[in-house]
């Protein structure tokens, strides 16, 4: 199952993601590691998190298959927690929460910024389609049922799509 998270059996994708990611020493801890840290005692002494709780979240990262285990040291057996593609995928995400939070602080008050690597100057994330790089605003995109929603779920989102194109492409 390369690439895919193992989700609880919850229909609504964001419910289900959030059992994986929803905990706030998870995103910390993500945020460490694209930071480059690698090794537990890194994450908790960047963190001052318990070790119980810190094994706790990295063997549910490393069983979703958004960190991997590496032994990098054997007498006595230490490991590593390295991103995988699939917790890489996840930085836009983290990235996008981190402008949010900033976003409702003055400039002065911001204690982290995202900015170009090449000329240092900050940015400001914004999440577009893919296809037509349009931003995602809610005056133009909604969610609506997908092919596998429940009767209950293709009702809520009823009247959300009405030109929503059929799987050959045809409205």
């Amino acid at each position: 199952m390369a690439g895919k998270i193992r989700l609880e059996d919850r229909e609504c994708p964001l419910s289900a993601t959030l059992g994986v990611v929803g905990e706030w020493w998870t995103l910390l801890i993500l945020h460490d590691a694209f930071d480059g840290y690698t090794r537990f005692d890194q994450f908790q002494e960047n963190l001052r998190i318990s070790s119980s709780i810190l094994t706790s979240r990295l063997r549910t990262l490393t069983g979703n298959g958004l960190l991997e285990r590496r032994r990098y040291q054997t007498h006595p057996d230490r490991y590593e927690y390295v991103l995988t593609e699939l917790g890489r995928s996840l930085r836009p995400v983290i990235v996008t929460l981190a402008a949010w939070g900033n976003s409702r602080l003055d400039p002065e008050q911001r204690s982290m910024i995202l900015v170009d690597r090449e000329t240092g100057t900050e940015v400001e994330p914004v999440v577009v389609d893919r296809r037509t790089g349009r931003e995602l605003d809610p005056e133009n995109f909604v969610f609506a049922a997908g092919p596998a929603a429940s009767e209950i779920m293709r009702n809520r989102y009823a009247e959300a799509a009405p030109r929503r194109p059929t799987p050959g492409g045809q409205r």
